[in-house]
């Protein structure tokens, strides 16, 4: 064969194995890539809209089914949603609900209501003690079609407890119809809780609301955050303002609670929990707390019965009265 056709011929062939190369390269690229969107969407629902999974329940026909589970600290459920209302409650331990339109922070003593049909997972910090009522649709009218938190009352909790002692609560069954109504009773009366994290749809307040969630405890001023972001300030804030009912600065707040309430059902200390979200000194932490729950992170968290008598008995004057408690 002459030189100069080997020549060509070893072009010829350096040329589609280059060809090839570049081929194989940019088909692994392009799985990377989608390995890498499925994570960064799976961060924020609200993103790209996933499905879900139908979680669909026994005994269709039957008021409320209950379900009694306990989880290991750091346990995600996945993104799933059901064919029935759902009350969540948590006798011990934090849960953060997590929607295409929002996060809710869950602390024990508290509950949170997913109506029908709303895609959610729920993430556990510290172990979770969950007992949840799975309501036929529209039994519980008066409550929102939307996710939020709720106060449990004492007499709510007991009836939680009860009914998932039961299992399944069915009308025909007359002392379970009676349950039934006293727990529905409870639930038009319910009172609600603010403490929601609204998700944001403009791009720019987006970038700013991702920016404050991966350091909750960044102390870095906002106009500085918004410069970064594209954004001046003052847009910024009335983007906010639309779409999530509150100002930049309050969204922030909420979530500096929230994320030191997490770490609070996680089993740290008040003192590391207010650092790490960000607040200038524990005092403003419990502060914040207190204005939101109505006690201390201390209190609210369980302090050990011997300090709760102790601290009654200082402050009872009167020895007598000390002796009846």
């Amino acid at each position: 064969m002459p030189a100069i056709a080997v020549d060509t011929y070893r072009r010829v062939r350096f040329a589609i194995a280059l060809r090839s190369f570049a081929g194989l390269r940019m088909r692994s690229q392009r799985s990377r890539c989608r390995v890498c969107a499925t994570s960064i969407a799976c961060q924020d629902m609200s993103k790209t809209r996933q499905p879900g999974v139908l979680d669909r329940l026994a005994n269709e026909g039957e008021a409320i089914v209950t379900l009694t589970r306990n989880y290991a600290a750091g346990h995600v459920i996945p993104l799933h949603f059901h064919d029935r209302d759902q009350l969540v409650y948590a006798t011990r331990g934090v849960m953060t609900v997590q929607t295409e339109t929002g996060a809710w922070v869950v602390p024990t003593h508290r509950g949170v209501w997913i109506p029908k049909g709303v895609r959610h997972t729920i993430a556990m910090s510290g172990p979770v003690a969950m007992r949840t009522l799975y309501l036929k649709p529209r039994l519980a009218k008066t409550l929102p079609r939307t996710c939020c938190v709720v106060n449990i009352s004492a007499l709510l909790k007991e009836l939680i407890l009860q009914a998932c002692q039961s299992g399944t609560l069915r009308n025909r069954v007359r002392v379970q119809r009676h349950l039934i109504d006293v727990i529905v009773d409870q639930l038009q009366v319910i009172q609600m809780v603010p403490l929601q994290l609204p998700n944001l749809v403009d791009p720019r307040a987006r970038r700013v609301a991702e920016v404050l969630r991966a350091d909750p405890g960044n102390r870095q001023p906002l106009t500085s955050i918004c410069r970064e972001c594209g954004a001046s300030c003052r847009t910024i804030e009335r983007i906010f303002q639309d779409e999530a009912a509150m100002t930049v600065g309050k969204w922030r707040q909420q979530l500096r609670l929230m994320h030191a309430m997490r770490l609070l059902g996680e089993g740290n200390k008040v003192t590391f929990a207010a650092q790490e979200a960000g607040y200038s000194a524990p005092s403003a932490f419990i502060a914040a707390f207190r204005k939101m729950l109505g006690t201390t992170p201390t209190l609210y968290f369980g302090k050990p019965a011997t300090d709760e008598v102790a601290t009654v008995f200082r402050r009872v004057r009167s020895p007598r009265l000390a002796k009846d408690l």
